[in-house]
């Protein structure tokens, strides 16, 4: 049960968006620009990033909607995805999307677990400063995004048909186009 009353048919993040559209809106330009603005990393590499931090923080509800709004948006999506949150040093994904993932990790860890020789690495597999930033503030942005969630006690759908509900929304029409109804509770 969440700690606050929160519209039933708004799990995970929706309800505490809806509750307080006044940051709503902020919190959904943070993710809109993150994951589907302008960058050399797709949206799907961005979203599986999220994933991978929401699952290694064990929020579910985030692990499992970003997880299929990743699938949505790569090649092979059911089969990264999985491998990826598996084991994301053996999947199949590029030496460059594994050494950002690194450095996601170890920011979900804590933001001075970075090292030197995580950038290099990134680096040495093609990542760029900003490939490299953004990386980093994906992880910290789902850590806060995460805690927000799961901080609240928020629903998570057990079907998962209803995230995959949620992905067709968010691949056609982004975060910041798909405000919550503010709660009337």
């Amino acid at each position: 049960m969440a700690h606050i009353e929160f519209a039933p048919s708004l799990p995970g993040i929706l309800g505490p968006l809806a509750f307080r559209p006044e940051t709503a809106k902020p919190l959904n330009e943070l993710a809109d620009v993150l994951l589907r603005g302008p960058s050399s990393l797709t949206r799907g590499e961005r979203e599986l990033i999220a994933a991978a931090v929401s699952e290694a923080n064990g929020c579910g509800f985030c692990a499992r909607s970003h997880a299929a709004f990743a699938r949505r948006q790569l090649d092979n999506g059911d089969q990264v995805v999985a491998a990826t949150l598996s084991d994301f040093a053996t999947a199949p994904i590029s030496p460059k999307l594994k050494a950002l993932l690194s450095i996601a990790h170890h920011v979900q860890a804590g933001g001075n677990q970075v090292t030197t020789d995580d950038v290099a690495k990134a680096r040495l597999h093609g990542a760029t400063d900003v490939e490299i930033h953004d990386t980093v503030l994906i992880a910290a942005a789902f850590c806060m995004f995460n805690r927000y969630v799961d901080g609240l006690a928020t629903s998570a759908p057990d079907e998962q048909g209803a995230y995959d509900a949620m992905a067709d929304t968010i691949v056609q029409r982004g975060y910041a186009a798909t405000m919550p109804i503010p709660n009337e509770g």
